[in-house]
């Protein structure tokens, strides 16, 4: 049976979320992320996109994207990086499990909390205790800082009336998030695998934008992925 074509509502913010096949843990490696983030860093110059929240995880990873061709712009993405990720790690098939979860969200305060849930990840998961993490762009947010891929939601610009008043804003919102308790058959947090990040604050307040070669501290990986990686990164870097 044919796929159903996808309903995209105009203007609508998506929260787009998209796991590993049989939820691996394939994007522990730093020099993965990396990859896909070149990856989404070359849909955005094909393909208009604003991505305004994205986090990281060793076996999935979350979007909050605004994309009049989302469906075109997931393809790409998942279809681009699955090819550079499998090449790297020696593997065949398919690298991510069946179809992206896309949800149109077109209020404000469901933004928002979608944003903080998107940011709240690596906290449920147990990985970190507060909001801070490498591989997500709270920081640009906390910080207001830029790091080349994603910008500031609407929504949040209609926090306060200053960047700084915003920023506040949504520390404090934050700040409220509680993690649910997890029922017994909900108690495996399938992002904990591969915590090669560490728990170093200092290195997590420092993250302004993402590294897009920087192998972290303490990650023990084998010499041939990182060797493909790095030609990898190198044969596509724009000149």
């Amino acid at each position: 049976m044919a796929r159903g074509l996808r309903a995209l509502v105009p203007g609508a913010t998506y929260h787009v979320t998209v796991r590993c096949n049989n939820r691996g843990f394939d994007l522990g490696r730093s020099e993965c992320r990396d990859v896909l983030l070149y990856t989404l860093k070359k849909a955005l110059q094909k393909i208009p996109c604003r991505i305004y929240g994205l986090c990281l995880m060793n076996n999935h990873v979350h979007y909050l994207m605004e994309c009049a061709e989302l469906p075109r712009f997931m393809h790409y993405v998942n279809w681009y990086s699955a090819m550079a990720l499998n090449r790297m790690l020696g593997r065949s098939g398919h690298f991510w499990e069946g179809r992206y979860y896309s949800e149109p969200i077109t209020d404000d305060r469901r933004v928002l909390y979608t944003l903080r849930y998107i940011h709240g990840n690596p906290k449920s998961a147990g990985i970190r205790r507060g909001f801070w993490y490498g591989w997500s762009n709270y920081g640009s947010y906390d910080r207001l800082s830029l790091d080349g891929l994603t910008e500031w939601h609407p929504a949040f610009l209609r926090m306060a009336s200053t960047l700084s008043g915003c920023a506040k804003a949504y520390r404090r919102f934050c700040k409220r998030y509680r993690v649910k308790a997890s029922s017994k058959a909900e108690r495996y947090n399938w992002g904990r695998a591969y915590p090669a990040l560490g728990r170093n604050k200092k290195a997590d307040h420092a993250q302004m934008g993402f590294g897009w070669c920087q192998v972290q501290k303490g990650a023990e990986l084998p010499i041939s992925v990182t060797r493909v990686a790095q030609a990898f990164l190198k044969a596509n870097r724009p000149p």
